[in-house]
């Protein structure tokens, strides 16, 4: 049983961040407000997990601020059908926010102890809608493709050819795009074989590492 403090604490969250800075969509709203985003941080720093900013998770890694996570979740404007892929497990709160929304959710993570301990989480919440894959992210997971959605939780240098390719027509991509500094956070859309891509906000992102992202 979780205690009054991390209730009340998801609560001001909602009101005083996520609300203010833009997410409308009441799914997300209401996914995000009752997710235990505490579990997916280091237990010496379960007080800090409903706080405006991001955290560490070890090996250079991130949980993004709560803000980000919704902002990049509405934009995918999930409806509960959808096939998803998400690139960067992380701690593995994206993913389980999506499988809340989504039909079924593919996340890939190249660093091993991450993807592990994700794993474990999301089976102690029993999530069964989540598949999960060791490797190189910016190739995607070719074998279940076409994804209705892609989600990406790291900045490239540019958009992936393979994630664009691997979207279905119609779909959406969420993805940080720029210099190591900073990025911008990008929505993409596919239209047969032409993709369109829109500016959502700054942001700043680690690195997406692989064959199509920084070396």
């Amino acid at each position: 049983m979780e205690t009054l403090d991390y209730r009340v604490a998801r609560k001001r969250m909602v009101e005083e961040q996520l609300l203010p800075g833009g997410v409308r969509d009441p799914k997300v709203l209401k996914v995000m407000g009752s997710l235990p985003r505490h579990l997916f941080v280091e237990k010496g720093m379960q007080d800090q997990a409903y706080m405006d900013r991001p955290m560490t998770i070890g090996r250079g890694q991130t949980i993004s601020q709560p803000l980000i996570v919704g902002l990049m979740t509405q934009a995918l404007d999930l409806k509960g059908t959808e096939k998803v892929l998400e690139i960067g497990t992380g701690s593995g709160y994206q993913t389980a926010v999506l499988c809340k929304l989504a039909k079924k959710v593919f996340t890939i993570e190249r660093i091993q102890s991450l993807s592990l301990n994700a794993r474990k989480q999301l089976y102690r919440m029993s999530t069964n809608n989540v598949e999960f894959r060791m490797g190189d992210g910016t190739l995607g997971w070719p074998e279940e493709a076409p994804f209705d959605a892609i989600i990406v939780t790291a900045s490239g240098p540019e958009i992936p050819v393979a994630l664009k390719t691997q979207l279905t027509d119609g779909g959406r991509m969420v993805i940080p795009v720029g210099p190591e500094e900073s990025q911008k956070l990008c929505l993409v859309r596919r239209k047969g074989n032409e993709w369109t891509t829109e500016v959502l906000s700054g942001c700043r992102f680690v690195k997406l590492i692989g064959k199509e992202g920084w070396k």
